[in-house]
């Protein structure tokens, strides 16, 4: 039995994400956690070097290892430390008001230091030196018309959601002119808190980061604008931060958020974020508005 078998015959499938890949493992006589990547076998090396850029900077694992070329038909893999913590989806079902405040407040810090990683370009990143390159999508029009047979949408309401893409593309068009490092999958499923100090101790499953919009993270953890005690503590940290990031935050973190909220909704019915994605998508075609009635976190009710 091979390095890799080994690891593999202790692994206990880790609930949380809908990929399938990620696993609880003993490694070297502790917790570990095994990301498999059948599916993309490049982006285990991009995965690996992001997380040894970034540790010290914000909660991530520790590598213990990485398989970052397929060997022997065995899948490349990242191997890391198992975190501290309570997936805070979880954690945010009985949390009371000081607490999300407390945990907006910590979100709003990691989104400042995220923005705060710049780069030089848009795109995605390839291989362990973490090239760039163009994600070959073209504008947000084009990406919303790759997608509209998929989104099942009536001629009426197609048309609405053109509308709203044109006004979220004159949105990032006025916005902030860099780029940073964004995680993409910025949500609370993928963060981890003690419950007892209620901090945050980890942020995980990088397989989407990309350098982007310093709005994109922000989007994607206002998507559903369920939580507006936690969401106003966020923003409050963003904006005195110092970051330039201009007015209207909340319009542009969802309009930078269309793009993943498009493609989420073309795969409706596959998991239960992507159905709730298109239910987003169908209230935005049905009023030709971005907010789509989400409530504006900024307004005490």
């Amino acid at each position: 039995m091979d390095g890799f078998e080994a690891i593999a015959a202790s692994a206990v499938p880790l609930t949380g994400g809908y990929g399938g890949e990620t696993f609880a493992v003993s490694a070297a006589g502790e917790d570990a956690v095994l990301k498999l990547y059948a599916k993309r076998p490049g982006r285990a090396a991009v995965d690996a070097a992001l997380l040894r850029l970034v540790r010290g900077l914000l909660p991530v694992p520790r590598v213990l290892d990485a398989q970052v070329d397929q060997v022997d038909g065995n899948p490349t893999y990242v191997l890391t430390e198992r975190l501290p913590g309570m997936n805070l989806e979880t954690f945010l079902v009985e949390a009371d008001e000081r607490q999300r405040v407390s945990v907006g407040e910590q979100l709003g810090e990691l989104l400042v230091r995220l923005s705060g990683m710049p780069f030089l370009a848009f795109g995605e990143f390839v291989g362990s030196g973490l090239a760039i390159e163009s994600f070959g999508a073209g504008g947000l029009d084009e990406w919303l018309e790759c997608h509209v047979e998929a989104l099942g949408l009536s001629r009426g309401q197609v048309e609405n959601l053109r509308d709203v893409v044109a006004e979220a593309g004159d949105l990032a068009d006025s916005g902030a002119d860099r780029f940073c490092l964004v995680h993409s999958d910025f949500n609370p499923k993928n963060l981890l808190v003690d419950p007892a100090t209620v901090r945050i101790t980890g942020l995980v499953d990088w397989e989407f980061a990309h350098s982007g919009t310093p709005y994109g993270d922000l989007g994607n953890l206002l998507r559903f604008g369920d939580d507006p005690v936690l969401e106003r503590a966020v923003l409050d940290v963003v904006r005195g931060s110092g970051l330039d990031l201009g007015d209207r935050l909340v319009e542009r973190g969802r309009a930078a958020d269309l793009w993943a909220l498009i493609d989420l909704a073309a795969r409706s019915g596959q998991n239960p974020v992507a159905t709730a994605a298109h239910s987003l998508i169908t209230r935005m075609a049905d009023t030709g508005d971005l907010s789509a009635g989400r409530p504006d976190p900024d307004v005490v009710h």
